[in-house]
Formats: structure tokens, C-alpha cells, sequence
């Protein structure tokens, strides 16, 4: 789920063409099924062993044949793929990894943050299903909507081949991929583990999901988000925002310039969520479920159904949290729990 204003929505855009970015380093446009995003994009670095990819795609038939094909189209072999470096564990990045690795024998990486979450995301999720159960009832979602809810992210596990990762790949690490100096940030809100790599020779910043052209990733408190996601999420923009980028590789959308104006944007994006909690707050609304019906989304709240309404409800959930510890709000713990203002005391 994105925040787009409705007129701006995506709407199942076509595939971009295979692009080389630099001498070396190809863009390579992987479909995503069912879904406004419409692709997410790989990159390739060419080595003297074999390509290296960032990123793989949802694990359907039609995008690994896509995949297969525009390696080719950009003169390699799928087959001689020697390492694979996931952003994120979400399956339109890592859904493809290990049918990569069992065609090409390539490593897989990932930060440990997100390896530690497979096992319950993907292979065993019922133990992860409950407490999905129980973060509904405390957002205060319909008691009718909440097993249709519970269960909304469940048809795309077919999409992901859950891998154990070969490699780990922490904040700072350089993953070894010949004859380029890429450094892994580690950049969590969007997922716990959420990695941006950095190549300084021709200072690209290739971001993930952390930072979109047009498009705000969702950041949602759920169980598997840790204790804070919206705030880890304000502190890693500002980490990427550091970079002395000259072109950022996003996995969807496009490339673009102007990584400091971009997190700028996207902070000031999330201070007017800030306010929007506030005014519902003010107005009477005090469930994480009521005040997420009375914010901006892509598309009226109505219209939202199944996950995308479950994702707004967590997103605004991460905003009363990080309004929390800073000390703005604060919540009566229940089922549903209730927020209010928390009125600081004036000066004399």
C-alpha cells in the first residue's frame, strides 16, 4: 500500500524497457501480479565471474520467464547468476530468490533482521496469524472484518520461495560482488531489515523500497515491525540523506536525482500524517481503526478492502506510536484500545 493522491494513482503501467544504467550495471523490470505497481525492477552488475542481481521478483511463472528473458536481452545467462542481494523479505523482492539459486547455484543475502522473520512470515505463520488477530482487535477493526483481515496477506505466500539466506549482510558490510564497491545501509521502517547499497564511483544510491520517486512505502506497526517502526524509518531517511547520491535506483517507479529533496519530501509527508492524528483525536475519533478512516489515503477509506484497508489501519497504528514516545498521545491499552492527547502543561 502506497499513499498516492487518487489521481496520481498507478494503474497497471506497462513494462519499462531493459535499461543500462552504467557501463555494467543493467535495470531490469520484473512483473508483480494483481497489482498497481506493476513491476518491481532488478539490478544487474556485471563481473568477470557472472551478473549479480539486487533484488528477484515474486516467485510466479510469468516473471521468472520474464526475468530469464531480459537477462538475456541484456547478455546474460541466468544460469551463471552468482549472487543474489535482497532489499527486503516483502515477495515482489524476495519471492524469486531461491529459484534463482537452484538454477544458477548463486547465494542469496539478506540482513538478519528479516532472515529471523521467515519462519513465521512464510513456512509455519499460524502462531503469527493470532497476533495479527490480536493487533485488529486492538486497532478496534470491525469484529466481522477481523478473520477476513487476519488472513488477507495469506494468498500471496505461493509467491515466495522462503530460502534460508546464505549470506547475512549487516549495516556497513561491502557484499562481495567483483569489481564494484557497493556498501550495504541498513535502513529499517518498511521492514526491520530493509537494506539500501550504496556504489560511490558513480555515487548511486540503490534504494528499495526505503525511497520512491513519487510513491510513499507503507510503514505499518504490526508484529513483526518492531517496537517503533515509524521511527526507524524517520532516522533511516536521514541516514540515506547523508549520501552524496547522484542517481537513486529505486525498485519501482524510476530513477531520479535529488536523494536530499526526495527525503525531505517524505519526512514532511509523515509530519502532516502527524497532524491529521491529531485532528482526528481532536474530533472524537479515538481508535487507531476510526482515526485511520479519517486520514488521506490513495483512495477514500470506503473503498479500501481486505489488506489495503488492514495496512492503513497498522499505518496510522505506526503513527500513534511514534506520537507516543514522543510523548504527544497516549493509549489506554485494550481491546480496542483508546488514544488521546496527551495536553502538555503551559509555562506560567
Amino acid at each position: 500500500m502506497t499513499d498516492v493522491p487518487r489521481s496520481e494513482a498507478p494503474a497497471f503501467p506497462e513494462l519499462p524497457p531493459v535499461e543500462r544504467v552504467r557501463p555494467g550495471l543493467w535495470s531490469v523490470p520484473v512483473p508483480i501480479p494483481n497489482n498497481p505497481l506493476g513491476y518491481v525492477l532488478v539490478y544487474v552488475f556485471e563481473t568477470d565471474r557472472g551478473p549479480y542481481l539486487i533484488d528477484a521478483g515474486w516467485n510466479t511463472d510469468d516473471a521468472y520467464g520474464t526475468l530469464v528473458d531480459s537477462l538475456e536481452q541484456a547478455g546474460y545467462d541466468i544460469k551463471r547468476v552468482q549472487g543474489v542481494l535482497v532489499t527486503h523479505i516483502h515477495p515482489d523482492h524476495y519471492g524469486l530468490a531461491g529459484r534463482i539459486r537452484e538454477a544458477s547455484g548463486a547465494w542469496v543475502g539478506l540482513h538478519p533482521a528479516d532472515a529471523r522473520l521467515i519462519q513465521d512470515r512464510y513456512e509455519d505463520p499460524h502462531e503469527l496469524l493470532e497476533r495479527i488477530g490480536a493487533m485488529l482487535r486492538r486497532d478496534g477493526a470491525p469484529p466481522e472484518e477481523i478473520e477476513t483481515l487476519q488472513n488477507a496477506s495469506m494468498p500471496v505466500r505461493p509467491w515466495v520461495d522462503a530460502v534460508t539466506p546464505d549470506v547475512l549482510i549487516e549495516d556497513g558490510d561491502k557484499p562481495e560482488v567483483p569489481g564494484w564497491d557497493l556498501s550495504a545501509i541498513w535502513t529499517p521502517g518498511h521492514s526491520p531489515g530493509h537494506l539500501c547499497f550504496y556504489e560511490p564511483a558513480n555515487r548511486l544510491m540503490l534504494s528499495g523500497d526505503h525511497v520512491l520517486p513519487r510513491i510513499t512505502p507503507n510503514i505499518s506497526f504490526h508484529p513483526q515491525a518492531g517496537p517503533d517502526p515509524l521511527g526507524d524509518y524517520l532516522s533511516s531517511l536521514d541516514k540515506v540523506g547523508r549520501y552524496d547520491a547522484a542517481e537513486v535506483l529505486p525498485a519501482h517507479e524510476h530513477r531520479f536525482a535529488d536523494l536530499q529533496g526526495r527525503v525531505s519530501e517524505l519526512k514532511g509527508h509523515h509530519h502532516a500524517r502527524f497532524e491529521e492524528v491529531v485532528v482526528a483525536l481532536r474530533g472524537g475519533h479515538d481508535t487507531a481503526w476510526q482515526i485511520a478512516s479519517q486520514m488521506t489515503w490513495s483512495r477514500p477509506w470506503d473503498e479500501y478492502r481486505g489488506w489495503e484497508r488492514r495496512a492503513a489501519a497498522n499505518e496510522t497504528l505506526a503513527h500513534l506510536t511514534y506520537l507516543e514516545k514522543q510523548g504527544r498521545v497516549s493509549e489506554t491499552v485494550g481491546e480496542p484500545s483508546v488514544w488521546s492527547l496527551v495536553e502538555l502543561a503551559r509555562p506560567a
